[in-house]
């Protein structure tokens, strides 16, 4: 396999090059783009492991399908993005979040954690706190999850999604990857 990049003014790793990469990382980069109508910068970074890349990408496309709906998804995504200082998760999910039909203003509630829908607050704050405090949750944090109508299949979905967007937000903040969607403010710490 052959994949051309360059390396980046700001990012820890180059950004592999799409028009360029070929084999499996130049075949996801090809449905990447698809997808997105541009080659997000993370993917382009994360390409520098085809299997990475491939991990990523199925499970994206494993959680789109699930059964919490994208707008919860991305809501849970910029919860994390948020506690993890992941500027780049942060905004690509907003635009992601506004796009599946969350107003600003929920979004906005959603990165902090809140959310005047009982359900939805219910998940964000399941999943924040199994962030918060590396999965060390309580029988009462599994039971608010129930009691707000999620089975245990939604359950492990959630977890799902936190486990994705950990990987995500690791990604960016730890290779520095630059920032390719509309600037989100990280909240107040």
């Amino acid at each position: 396999m052959s994949v051309t990049s360059h390396p980046s003014a700001s990012a820890r790793v180059a950004l592999v090059e799409p028009r360029t990469a070929t084999g499996i990382a130049g075949d996801l980069l090809e449905q990447i783009h698809g997808t997105f109508g541009a080659t997000p910068n993370m993917f382009r970074a994360v390409a520098n492991s085809p299997a990475a890349l491939a991990s990523m990408w199925s499970a994206f496309g494993a959680l789109g399908g699930g059964t919490l709906g994208h707008k919860l998804g991305e809501q849970i995504a910029v919860a994390i993005a948020d506690r993890n200082a992941c500027e780049y998760c942060l905004a690509a999910h907003t635009a992601l979040g506004r796009k599946a039909g969350a107003s600003s203003a929920e979004m906005s509630a959603a990165q902090a954690g809140r959310s005047d829908d009982p359900k939805t607050a219910a998940a964000l704050g399941f999943a924040v706190a199994v962030v918060e405090h590396r999965a060390q949750v309580r029988d009462a944090d599994v039971e608010a999850l129930r009691a707000a109508g999620f089975d245990d299949g939604q359950v492990v979905e959630i977890l799902a999604h936190v486990a994705l967007n950990l990987f995500t937000n690791y990604v960016n903040v730890a290779l520095q990857v630059p920032v390719d969607f509309p600037a989100v403010k990280l909240g107040a710490k």
